[in-house]
Order: C-alpha cells, then sequence, then structure tokens
C-alpha cells in the first residue's frame, strides 16, 4: 500500500470515529445549548443505546440489527425524557454544578443497572453480513460498514440540523434557550418541549452507541471512555453550538486517528492541550456564543454554612469528641481485633482532606473545579518519586508533593482564572486529562504499571522511626508502625483543617465569601478577585497534593488511576454530600460516602445502585448537604406544627359557629 493510501485509510478511520463523536456530542451540545444542562450521565445513554441494540438484534437474527437501529434509539430517547422528568426539571434555575452532581449519581445508577443485566464484561455485537465485506474505492479496499457509518451519520446530522433550523420545534427550543419565561407567557408549554429535546439528546447518543458497539464490542466502560472526549469537541466547537459539534467531532476523530498511528507520543495529549488554548483564547469555541455556559442561569451554590441548629461552640465540643474517638479507634481495635477499622479510617482521613482541599474553591471562591484530582495524583507521583530516588523520608515525600502541587496549582491557576462558571470547569477537566494521559508516556512514572513497593521512614536525618521495625509491647497489646502510620496520618489531617479555618476566619476567607456571593461587588469595593481565587487555588492544590501523598506513602503506590476524572467527580460528591462551604460538611460527607461504599460493596453487588440513587435524592431534596439536615427537619417540624394549628383554630372555629 503506497504512503498515500495509508494515509487516506487512517483519514477515513478518523471520520468514522469522528461521525460516532459527533452523534455523541450533538446530543450533549442540544442538552446544554437549549436547556443549559451539563449531562455527564450521556456516555451512559450511550452505552444504553449499544445494549439496547444488543438485546434486540440477539433474538432476531439478520434483520435485527436494522430493527435495534430505529428501536434501541428510541428506547434510549425515552429514557432520557423519563430521567428530564424526574431528576433534571426539578433543579431548573439552580447553578449547573448540580445537573453535574445529578448526571454523576444517574451514571453509577446507569452503569450498574447495565451490568447487573448484561454483565461485566465485553460482547461482540455483530454487524449485518451484507455491510461486513471490503469495498474498492479508489485504489484500495475499505469496509463498507465503514462508509455506512459515515454516511448515516452525515445524513442523520443534517436531519437534526434542518429538525433544529428549520421546524416549529426547533423555533421554540432556540428560543426557549433564549427566554424561557417569555415562551411560557406565550402559551407553549416549553417544559414539553425541554423533555423532548432531552430525549433528542439521549437518542443521538443512543445511535452513536450502536454504531461505535458494532464497529468495536459493546461492553459497560464505553460510556466513561467516550464522555470526556464529547466534552473536548463540545468545548472547541462552542457549548451549546450544533455546528461546532459536528466540526469538532470530525476533527477529534481525525486527529485522534492520526495521533495513534503517525506520533503515538501525542496521542491522548494534543487534544486536551487544543481543548486548553481553545478556553484561554476563545472560551466560546469555533462556533459558540456569548450565550450559554452557565451565565444564564438564576441559581447560586447552596453552602451549608449556619444551616444547622446547633452552636458553634457545641460543634467545637463535638469535634473534640470526634478527634477523641479517632484517637482511641486503634486501642479498641488492637483489644477487639478488628484492625480493619484503623484501615478503613485511613481511607476515610485522606479522602476527607481531599474533599476539604476543594471546599476552599468551591465552597468558598464558588471555583466549580472538575479536575482537581490533578492535584491528588501529582501529590502522590511526586511523593513516591521522592521516596525511591531521592530520600525515605516521609516529611521531605510530603513536602515536595505540597511544593510540587502548589507549583502546579499555581500555573494552572493563572491560566484557568481567566474563564468563569462552565469554562473554568471544563479547563481544569483538560489539565487534569492532560496530566492523566501524560503518566502512561514515560517510564520514570511507571507508564500503565505505576510504582510500587516504597517503604517509609517517619524522620529526618536518619533519626526517627521506621514502621517495619517499631514495636512497643504494653500488656493485652501493641503499639507498632501502624498505629504511628494512622497517628501520623491523623495529626496532618487535623492540622490541615485547622490551618484552613484559620485561613477561612481571616480576613483571606472573608474576602473569598465575598467573591463568592458577587465577583463584581466585591471587584468594585477594591478587592484584586483574580489573585485572590489564584491563592485559594494554590493553597487547595496543595492540600489536594498532600492527601494523594499521603495515600501513596501508607499504601507503598501510586497508579494513573490516581489521576483518573473520577475521583474529582466523587471528591465533589463528597463535598456537597456533607456541605460545601463549611470545612468540616465536605470531611463528614467524605467519611459517609467511603463508609456506605465500603459498607454496601461487602454486601450487595448493585453497590453503586444504591449510593446513586441516594445522592439523587441528596441533590433534589437536600442540596446544603449532610450539615442542613438538622435544620431541614426542624423547619419541617416547625411547618406542620404551624400547620395543625391552624387547622385547630379552625375546627374550633366551626364547632363555635355550629
Amino acid at each position: 500500500m503506497s504512503v498515500a493510501s495509508a494515509v487516506a485509510e487512517q483519514v477515513l478511520n478518523g471520520l468514522v470515529v469522528g461521525m460516532v463523536y459527533v452523534l455523541l456530542a450533538a446530543g450533549l451540545s442540544i442538552i446544554f445549548g437549549v436547556m443549559d444542562v451539563i449531562n455527564f450521565a450521556h456516555g451512559e445513554l450511550f452505552a444504553l443505546g449499544a445494549y439496547f441494540a444488543f438485546a434486540i438484534a440477539g433474538p432476531l437474527g439478520g434483520a435485527g440489527f436494522w430493527v435495534a437501529l430505529v428501536v434501541a434509539p428510541l428506547l434510549v430517547g425515552v429514557v432520557g425524557m423519563g430521567i428530564e422528568r424526574l431528576t433534571v426539571k426539578r433543579l431548573y434555575g439552580r447553578d449547573p454544578l448540580y445537573h453535574i452532581l445529578l448526571t454523576f449519581g444517574l451514571v453509577l445508577i446507569i452503569n450498574d443497572l447495565i451490568t447487573s443485566v448484561w454483565g461485566k464484561s465485553a460482547q461482540p455485537f455483530p454487524i449485518p453480513a451484507v455491510l461486513d465485506q471490503p469495498v474498492a474505492l479508489f485504489g484500495f479496499n475499505y469496509s463498507l460498514y465503514n462508509y455506512g457509518i459515515i454516511i448515516f451519520g452525515s445524513i442523520l446530522a443534517l436531519g437534526t440540523w434542518l429538525l433544529l433550523n428549520r421546524t416549529r420545534f426547533g423555533m421554540i427550543i432556540r428560543a426557549g434557550s433564549e427566554d424561557r419565561e417569555m415562551v411560557r407567557n406565550l402559551g407553549i408549554n416549553i417544559d414539553r418541549y425541554y423533555t423532548l429535546t432531552f430525549g433528542l439528546g439521549a437518542a443521538l447518543a443512543g445511535v452513536a452507541g450502536i454504531v461505535l458497539g458494532a464497529y468495536q464490542n459493546v461492553s459497560p466502560t464505553m460510556g466513561s471512555s467516550v464522555i470526556i472526549p464529547a466534552f473536548v469537541i463540545v468545548v472547541l466547537g462552542g457549548l451549546g453550538s450544533f455546528r461546532g459539534a459536528v466540526v469538532g467531532g470530525l476533527f477529534v476523530g481525525v486527529v485522534q486517528t492520526l495521533a495513534r498511528t503517525y506520533t503515538p507520543f501525542l496521542e491522548g495529549l494534543i487534544v486536551f492541550l487544543l481543548m486548553i488554548v481553545v478556553l484561554v483564547v476563545r472560551p466560546k469555541g469555533l462556533f459558540g456564543t456569548n450565550i450559554g455556559a452557565g451565565e444564564h442561569h438564576d441559581g447560586a451554590l447552596l453552602h451549608g454554612a449556619g444551616g444547622g441548629v446547633l452552636s458553634s461552640a457545641t460543634r467545637a465540643k463535638l469535634g473534640y469528641a470526634a478527634v477523641g474517638v479517632l484517637v482511641l479507634v486503634p486501642f479498641f481495635a488492637e483489644l477487639t481485633g478488628v484492625t480493619y477499622s484503623v484501615t478503613l479510617l485511613e481511607d476515610i482521613l485522606i479522602w476527607a482532606l481531599f474533599a476539604l482541599s476543594l471546599d476552599l474553591v468551591l465552597g468558598y471562591a464558588g471555583l466549580v473545579s472538575l479536575g482537581h484530582t490533578l492535584f491528588y495524583g501529582v501529590g502522590a507521583y511526586a511523593s513516591v518519586l521522592t521516596l525511591m530516588h531521592f530520600s525515605p523520608s516521609v516529611f521531605v515525600a510530603l513536602a515536595v508533593a505540597v511544593v510540587v502541587c502548589a507549583v502546579i496549582a499555581w500555573s494552572v491557576g493563572y491560566l484557568s482564572i481567566r474563564v468563569s462558571g462552565v469554562f473554568f470547569a471544563m479547563i481544569t477537566l483538560a489539565f487534569a486529562e492532560l496530566f492523566y494521559n501524560a503518566v502512561f508516556k514515560f517510564d520514570f512514572t511507571g507508564g500503565s504499571d505505576g510504582l510500587f513497593g516504597v517503604d517509609v521512614f517517619y524522620g529526618l536525618a536518619g533519626l526517627g522511626i521506621d514502621p517495619r521495625e517499631f514495636e512497643i509491647p504494653l500488656g493485652i497489646m501493641t503499639i507498632d508502625g501502624g498505629m504511628v502510620q494512622y497517628y501520623f496520618l491523623l495529626a496532618v489531617v487535623v492540622g490541615s483543617y485547622l490551618l484552613a479555618r484559620r485561613l477561612i476566619r481571616a480576613p483571606f476567607g472573608s474576602v473569598l465569601q465575598a467573591i463568592r456571593e458577587s465577583e463584581e461587588r466585591a471587584s468594585f469595593i477594591g478587592y484584586d478577585v483574580t489573585a485572590y481565587k489564584r491563592r485559594a487555588f494554590v493553597v487547595s492544590g496543595g492540600l489536594a497534593g498532600l492527601a494523594g501523598g499521603l495515600f501513596a506513602a501508607n499504601n507503598g503506590y501510586v497508579a494513573p488511576s490516581f489521576l483518573h476524572w473520577i475521583n474529582s467527580g466523587e471528591v465533589i460528591v463528597m463535598t456537597v454530600l456533607g456541605g460545601m462551604g463549611t470545612l468540616y460538611g465536605p470531611m463528614i460527607g467524605a467519611g459517609v460516602f467511603v463508609a456506605a461504599e465500603d459498607i454496601l460493596s461487602s454486601y450487595i453487588e448493585q453497590w453503586q445502585l444504591v449510593i446513586g440513587v441516594l445522592f439523587v435524592l441528596f441533590v433534589i431534596f437536600v442540596p446544603r448537604g449532610l450539615v442542613s439536615l438538622p435544620q431541614t427537619i426542624t423547619e419541617h417540624s416547625m411547618f406542620e406544627s404551624a400547620v395543625g394549628d391552624r387547622t385547630s383554630v379552625k375546627d374550633a372555629e366551626v364547632e363555635r359557629h355550629d
């Protein structure tokens, strides 16, 4: 095969993948452009379409693929409409963060349902025999099915564009995206159109899942593998721009394919570099407008500060009591033989520190960082590399982790804080994905295997404790290296909390809260809003790096999974679950989330489903988090009491008149 033919074949392969991206990103872009909803569950709807088609096509034989290609997207569309009516609709008017949180919970639910019905392994989805053959065009053979994807995707994209721009339906939803109340005042049921729009976007994702499932295989992970590229495409093309989704999808598909073939080192890096450049230089994307990106929502982040019935003094006493209990846990664990509780608490403490770090920027500065796992992962790598090559001291390793992450946070913040809202969330996600893909490329990071077998020393210059050799018998129990590790971790986490609380109670914290409430007002008063947000981002990044370094040092390894975007999603869940803007709330949320995950996974296979359902309910009904529950319950009781008193008065009046 000639060089020209080889390049042409790779371009065609890129167009095939790009057309799948077009259908996927088009649905995502339509939902955001019309409804201002960032749908992280879009990838799972993509996977659901593939599995519905797989289930339909199997029993029907040869004609099954064609039936599935029609029926499966309709089923996914119905699922999408149900999601909008039952969950998303309740969050209109709130900050887009809550859409991210809600749909992240839906990711857990849908993915667990898929694995429960179809299993966890990949399965082949055969294409029709008539399409499973090569066709000779322009001097080389190429798959007829691949040509079919390009043609079918082009027709479907054109049809969708015509629907949005040449029909009454399209006119109404475009008007609704500009002014929902105006459309409603004209007598149009805009809510019904929003439901249909969400269903349309879901159906397009379902179609993309079907054609890619037949092109490769169907697997439970196929949704999580495409959602990040889909967001890249939407950002490059312009948030809410259908034309941008088409151009961006084809561009990313071709670039990824050519990079994989001719410049393997750049595969997985180049698209995120482009995403960062576009967000810095032209945040609205190639074809986007200034409308969108969460700028026209009326809601605000609902922090949990003051959301309780306990006084600050009472909360302080409870905090002291909690620390006291944590101090005693290892002794009770040693006496009872339930040592696993200490391991679980170590994980909880590390995630609590990670959630605390995020709360500084999310809860106090109003910055939604979808890429916070960047600092957690880099901190873990920095500490392990320090332990392996420079010093066995855990003190030195953690100090290096904090400094490295603080420097990276300053650099990332310098570029990211130039944009705001959803644009900021997306650029932090891009940086995290850039680092995540980068660790696979280098030998010194261990590639896909990571780095293992790290030993730590709690001291400096040879003076200190080696946990492998430390042991002090005390009657019926023994203080060993495991206890040293636990108490050191507890001291670091408590110290980090006290440091963060000191910062928030200082004028610096007051300025951050003023910025969260109104950037314009804070700027008008004379504060340098950008500088304050960048400082908060640096402190937050350093603490997140400390959390990652602690986990790596405690467990003796680091892997690329430390940088996976799912960690960012989980720590946001913990922060909001506990109650952001409180410092202690996210730490409580981390404890509840990690403990629930550990306990449920021990008893049921569908533990993600349970956690997902509970979290969706929390986002909808308790958006201020667990710390607000006492106040919520009290207010509910007072309301019922007031209603009861009013009813009693009315009954008495009726009896008197009788």
